[in-house]
């Protein structure tokens, strides 16, 4: 028995910002952000969108991926949906995946979030996995979704240039094809870790049960992200490499074997100073912070569509995922396309 991506899907906001368009109201410029990131541009939702809107269509285009014109008879055959999100339409309830299920009519599904910031793809594909693995369950939605540009702190100049707003999508399923040995496919590793010590580096400080709001009390700001970008940047950099060693090591393989490896991307500087580490060359990473930005917990299941529909990815290939964010958590996944 194998856990399959069997389909992939994604959905970008149709609002395109260059750093050059950001620079007619911040204090930055092409030249810098671009230099310091790898940015170049990045998508904003409207102000009509919340998650669930982006997350909804990136499920349909996965969907019409995978059987294309049932998009409809395909979602009543999904046991779970699950979103990975740090930017909900709601806070606490319901949850950006019931509303996803009820709208794709997907009533036979069970339905959560999973809260893991960047890493939340990787730890939504793990837990899609073992669930599929116990009971009658055959097929999950899994998806990351973010709208950050409305948690943005726009008097930061540092951070505000960063993000974008996304979904992606995958549809994976339990089939006959072996989980082990010659000919294995699927899923087929998964390391999920945190570094809670690290939880204060990059938080969004109001609105919870720590420092909730006040009755009658006037908001000078709408709730917003803090990130400490050094303390980040050293820790993603070394939990990259760890998780990128972990995975080679449980499957007892050389970087070789690995196709392509489909990071997060927060900052082109951080792919860049692991590939140094690993002594790899930037291309074995498939990038596209350049037109995308950091899309937070949608980052890797867009990449994966993108790099799925190059032709490149051939049955058999390995394809590593390595994520890394708030909580701070950090994980990966070792896949046998």
């Amino acid at each position: 028995m194998a856990i399959e991506i069997v389909a992939t899907g994604r959905y970008l906001p149709t609002r395109r910002v260059t750093n050059d368009d950001l620079a007619k109201t911040i204090d930055t410029n092409d030249e810098w952000i671009r230099s310091h990131t790898g940015i170049g541009s990045r998508h904003y939702a409207e102000p009509e969108q919340a998650t669930s809107d982006l997350a909804y269509e990136a499920a349909m285009n996965a969907l019409e991926n995978f059987a294309p014109g049932k998009a409809a008879e395909t979602a009543l055959t999904l046991d779970l949906v699950i979103v990975a999100t740090s930017s909900p339409d709601y806070y606490g309830f319901p949850a950006v995946a019931c509303i996803v299920q009820d709208r794709l009519g997907a009533t036979n599904a069970g339905a959560f979030d999973v809260s893991a910031a960047c890493t939340g793809f990787v730890y939504a594909l793990d837990a899609a996995a073992g669930m599929l693995a116990f009971g009658n369950r055959k097929r999950a939605l899994v998806i990351g979704s973010d709208v950050l540009s409305k948690i943005t702190n726009w008097d930061d100049r540092g951070t505000c240039v960063l993000f974008g707003d996304a979904a992606g999508a995958a549809i994976i399923e339990r089939t006959d094809a072996p989980s082990t040995g010659a000919g294995k496919r699927g899923l087929i590793h998964s390391v999920l870790h945190a570094q809670g010590s690290g939880a204060q580096e990059l938080k969004c400080e109001r609105g919870g049960t720590r420092n909730p709001y006040k009755d009658g009390e006037t908001l000078e700001k709408a709730t917003h992200l803090y990130m400490n970008g050094r303390a980040v940047y050293n820790f993603a950099v070394k939990a990259f490499t760890d998780v990128m060693q972990e995975l080679l090591d449980l499957e007892g393989i050389t970087m070789e074997r690995v196709k392509k490896i489909i990071p997060h991307q927060a900052n082109e500087r951080i792919v860049q100073a692991a590939a140094k580490r690993f002594g790899l060359p930037e291309d074995k990473f498939f990038m596209n912070i350049e037109k995308y930005a950091n899309t937070s917990a949608a980052t890797i299941p867009v990449a994966l569509d993108e790099y799925a529909h190059t032709g490149d990815l051939k049955k058999g290939d390995i394809i590593m995922t390595v994520g890394f964010g708030g909580g701070l958590t950090y994980g990966g996944n070792l896949i046998v396309w």
